[in-house]
């Protein structure tokens, strides 16, 4: 007989893999920090910045004495990240590099056939141009390559050919991303930037796909065969839908049938033991997060869990939004309860509006809760202000 996950462990043994159970606290810089993001695997990286980028709201909403320089010390100094793409471009614990240079070779061959397609130059030659200046010369960001260069008439962002070649040669893993001026890349030779240790560790594609899988499930608590592939982006479905195969005959894994935000039952794989561990409730504290949030990025997970739906509007028409630009999802305990338009500015932190989920009353308790929070994301976004609209609280 299968069992059953009801919704509410369901949800704790979710946002406990997603360090989203405890009380934020901690350092949220050196050991602490790449503890952290150890546990998470990856931190999604986003330009938005109406308040706070993605992935430094990530990492304060689980360590609320983080500060945006700590990721870059993370990076650039400790060396316990490493940037490339996960399902999009990530801060990646350092430890897991080896395993990402079967995504190099991936991502070269498909990147190689999509645009030598249109390149006007040779792009084998632009390649090497611009890999001699690098090695030469030192670190260098797209800023520094193809002063002179004309953009192309098509392809990826439209990016002149010199631009293009250095962006292949980061996903190729030829090149690493040393650091960060602003929010630009600048990049090195990957031997002058990854640990030896790391740079001369190797492990076959077998080791990697078993190994992905199954830091997934971990990392997830419960997943489909198609969200282990998801999670990393290492494996392909196929390769995923294998190994659950084997990690059902093996024991490794079972089949649970997992209660979502409506009742119905979904059937996918846990770790055995999950029906049995012991998993405190998340506690009773409100919590901004991003909307890149690693527990919220599978719009369609979130929405069968938790029952909560949300669209980013930054392309939807000013006219035709249903809430905002940008507006942030807002947590308490194991329940998403509503979503919040706030922005920075300057040194106010200005709130528009909040949004309650349906059935989300807003008592005395859970607004002075949500209050506090708001409190201190402006301390952490260096306002000195905060400021609500008139008409803020939208019940």
């Amino acid at each position: 007989m299968i069992p059953v996950l009801k919704n509410a462990r369901a949800r704790h043994v979710f946002l406990q893999r997603h360090g989203l159970s405890d009380a934020p606290s901690g350092a949220g810089k050196g050991a602490d920090l790449a503890a952290l993001i150890a546990g998470l695997g990856f931190v999604q990286l986003d330009s938005v910045n109406t308040f706070a980028r993605a992935h430094d709201l990530i990492l304060w909403s689980r360590r609320q004495q983080y500060r945006p320089a700590a990721l870059g010390h993370a990076l650039a100094r400790d060396r316990d990240v490493f940037e490339h793409w996960t399902h999009d471009a990530a801060a990646i614990d350092m430890g897991l590099f080896a395993h990402w240079r079967h995504k190099f070779a991936r991502d070269a061959a498909v990147l190689e056939g999509r645009w030598t397609s249109w390149r006007r130059d040779d792009f084998t030659q632009k390649i090497d141009e611009v890999l001699r200046q690098v090695s030469d010369h030192g670190a260098c960001s797209s800023g520094d390559v193809g002063k002179d260069e004309s953009r192309g008439s098509g392809g990826w962002w439209d990016w002149h050919p010199s631009k293009t070649a250095l962006e292949y040669l980061w996903r190729s893993g030829q090149l690493s991303v040393v650091r960060r001026d602003g929010f630009r890349k600048v990049y090195d030779l990957t031997e002058r930037v990854i640990p030896a240790e790391r740079l001369n560790a190797r492990v076959d594609e077998a080791q990697t796909v078993d190994w992905a899988c199954g830091a997934a499930l971990d990392k997830l608590g419960f997943a489909t065969s198609a969200e282990l592939a998801a999670f990393w982006d290492l494996t392909t479905k196929q390769e995923a839908k294998d190994w659950a195969v084997a990690a059902l005959a093996d024991g490794r894994a079972i089949e649970v049938d997992v209660a979502g935000a409506d009742g119905g039952l979904k059937r996918v794989l846990a770790r055995p033991e999950v029906m049995d561990e012991t998993v405190a409730a998340p506690q009773n504290r409100v919590r901004i997060v991003s909307p890149f949030d690693p527990a919220l990025r599978d719009r369609k997970r979130a929405e069968w869990l938790f029952g909560f739906h949300y669209r980013i509007e930054i392309f939807v028409p000013a006219p035709k939004r249903q809430y905002g630009y940008y507006v942030f999802p807002v947590m308490e305990a194991d329940r998403l309860i509503g979503r919040i338009d706030m922005k920075r500015n300057g040194d106010v932190l200005d709130v528009t509006a909040f949004w309650p989920e349906a059935g989300v009353q807003m008592g005395a308790g859970r607004l002075a809760r949500l209050r506090a929070e708001l409190s201190r994301a402006a301390r952490f976004g260096g306002c000195g202000d905060l400021r609500y609209a008139a008409d803020w609280l939208r019940l």
